[in-house]
């Protein structure tokens, strides 16, 4: 069971999220511009375009804000500072190492549940704008929910059943010998797929295409696109954060100390999601509900079959 952490620790979590976010933000500019203007030739130069969402940050901070004609700015500020929220809510279930800043007995439901409110967040924003293109990216996140949703909580499901546990911290030490991926492993990619679209990100990125001119984000401007933008990456961090305790073993691993373990396999994940944005072009939503309703739903199903024959012959 993970030990709860100390109160202060609640308050440290956002301050770690934040920090894993810039650090995962700096990476994507860093292959975004060598993809645009080439490798960077000097350290000095990778460290620039590393910072360059800093610097676009604080761009946005200083620009007078602009607002659509009958914009509801109450709901927008509730879409904008909800998607954040989320997140941060999300990752208290997630231990660093054994401890977290909380350990209930539904922690995998908490984390499932919270996505509602990610969805709720974004269409808010899409909404509350007062534009047609606002809206339909709004829309557009209701709908990828609708077709991730299904085999993503099979995904989990599978993880909670092959611990007989609820528990993030209970997942996390039915581990100890064998890490789920080894014998989850469509669960686990269904699982890495359902964490891009639930941060509208990479191939799922359509709720804030540019076809749309920035869809659910279109008419943000000054700190609420900051807090928008912002608690999208912190959405990508936290699920691809929670990986790791479900299906790589949380805290588990030789000569490193716990808390060690989960930056690096959390480090490692976040790679492979940037990366994979840089590889694989946006998917047509009709398409990947196709997908994800036909063939990967009766994957996962099978995936916990699977698991449940073997949790049962234990």
């Amino acid at each position: 069971m993970a030990d709860p952490g100390p109160l202060w620790s609640a308050a440290l979590l956002p301050a770690l999220l934040i920090t894993a976010a810039a650090a995962t933000a700096g990476l994507d500019a860093v292959l975004t511009a060598g993809a645009a203007r080439g490798r960077a030739g000097t350290v000095r130069e990778t460290a620039s375009r590393a910072a360059a969402p800093v610097r676009e940050v604080v761009r946005l901070l200083v620009r007078q804000p602009r607002r659509t004609t009958a914009m509801d700015v109450t709901l927008l500020r509730i879409g904008v500072v909800l998607l954040p929220t989320t997140a941060v809510l999300a990752a208290a279930v997630l231990p660093l190492g054994f401890r977290a800043v909380g350990d209930p007995d539904i922690g995998v439901v908490w984390f499932n549940a919270l996505e509602a409110l990610a969805w709720a967040a974004v269409w808010l924003t899409g909404w509350a704008s007062n534009s047609a293109l606002a809206l339909i990216g709004g829309y557009r996140f209701l709908a990828q929910g609708l077709a991730y949703e299904l085999p993503h909580m099979f995904a989990l499901t599978t993880a909670a059943l092959g611990a007989g546990s609820l528990r993030v911290g209970g997942v996390v030490d039915a581990q100890a010998g064998l890490w789920f991926v080894v014998w989850m492993p469509v669960a686990f990619v269904v699982y890495l797929v359902s964490a891009m679209a639930m941060a509208f990100w990479g191939p799922f990125d359509q709720p804030v295409g540019r076809d749309v001119s920035g869809g659910a984000g279109a008419e943000l401007s000054g700190a609420d696109r900051v807090l928008f933008f912002g608690g999208r990456w912190l959405l990508l961090v936290v699920a691809a954060a929670v990986g790791v305790p479900l299906f790589l073993g949380g805290g588990h691993g030789p000569w490193l100390p716990g808390w060690a373990w989960v930056l690096v396999k959390t480090a490692a994940v976040l790679a492979v999601l940037v990366r994979v944005r840089h590889l694989v072009p946006a998917v047509r939503m009709d398409r990947y509900t196709e997908i994800a309703w036909l063939v990967l739903t009766p994957l996962t199903v099978l995936q916990a079959l699977v698991v449940a024959v073997v949790v049962l012959g234990r």
